[in-house]
């Protein structure tokens, strides 16, 4: 295999090469009407919305810890917007880039991935206008995607909705492979203890068999059960509404066994310590405010080169 071209087949192989968002460019706070996502509006009416030095220090010091441990990081080309969440703009599945379809405010954030398409020799493809992803609600998982999604009458209500069944379909059909499985999720705009805005935010695999989620987050008692079915109660913790508002579940493993979370989650921190993990912590805690986290700010381009 090419070192220049896509490959993630899943959530925690070693990481390789990984685009990390940028702070520069977000500009000042939004206006209310900018919003869309409960954990941003609740910081603009309390007037405690993020900088856009604070948020680039961060990213830029999340970039640099990535680098010592090996990645290779790249970042978007600066095109004038907030391109913080690189997650949600494509995703690498398998030897693909998926360019995803977003909400109407953010589809400008994907011009700032030309010079990445331009650098790669794998192939990229973008979805049909009717199906809405946004990298945020897809695990790669071995032999399956998770998938997190809204039904149309929570996608045509809520902002905060952001894949659709349409999403679903799509992926079974570009990656027959593989088992795609969805989980519908709660959603709310306005409060965000009650707002699953992506999987990511509500369920965390990681590579030792272990598993952190919400069981709030979920809207089907059966997808619960399922999530519980495949992890023995050892290998699993469940978060607090609280804990999953603030971005708890979103972290971003490098290799099986080490894992990147933010400052500030010891109760996670030390169930993942207890479990065997590496943690390695950064600062994000404003960056967070934006309602999105270290997994969030990370788009893996390739992992595990070396067993391919």
């Amino acid at each position: 295999m090419q070192s220049d071209t896509w490959h993630v087949t899943d959530e925690w192989a070693p990481i390789h090469a990984v685009m990390v968002g940028t702070g520069i460019g977000m500009g000042d706070a939004p206006t209310k009407k900018e919003i869309y996502d409960p954990q941003s509006l609740q910081h603009v009416l309390n007037n405690t919305y993020p900088s856009e030095d604070e948020v680039t220090k961060e990213l830029d010091e999340l970039a640099l810890l990535l680098e010592n441990h090996g990645a290779v990081v790249t970042r978007p080309d600066l095109v004038g917007v907030n391109q913080v969440f690189t997650r949600d703009i494509a995703m690498v599945i398998d030897n693909r880039m998926i360019l995803t379809h977003m909400v109407e405010d953010r589809k400008k954030e994907q011009a700032g991935l030309k010079s990445t398409l331009q650098a790669n020799l794998g192939s990229s493809i973008t979805p049909p206008a009717n199906v809405k992803i946004e990298g945020g609600d897809v695990l790669v998982m071995p032999g399956e995607l998770w998938v997190g999604y809204s039904k149309a009458s929570d996608f045509d209500r809520f902002t905060t909705a952001r894949t659709n069944e349409a999403g679903i379909n799509w992926l079974q059909d570009q990656f027959p492979n593989r088992k795609v499985r969805g989980f519908e999720l709660q959603k709310s705009d306005l409060n965000p203890l009650k707002n699953s805005l992506h999987l990511d935010c509500c369920l965390a695999p990681l590579g030792m068999g272990h598993v952190i989620y919400y069981p709030g987050g979920f809207k089907n008692p059966e997808d619960l059960l399922w999530i519980q079915e495949q992890y023995p109660k050892e290998s699993r913790l469940e978060l607090s509404a609280r804990e999953m508002a603030n971005m708890e579940c979103n972290f971003f493993s490098i290799t099986p066994n080490k894992v990147i979370s933010s400052l500030g989650f010891d109760r996670t921190k030390d169930q993942m310590k207890h479990w065997g993990y590496q943690v390695i912590e950064v600062n994000l805690s404003e960056t967070a405010k934006m309602g999105g986290l270290i997994r969030c700010s990370t788009m893996p381009l390739r992992r595990n080169l070396k067993n391919s």
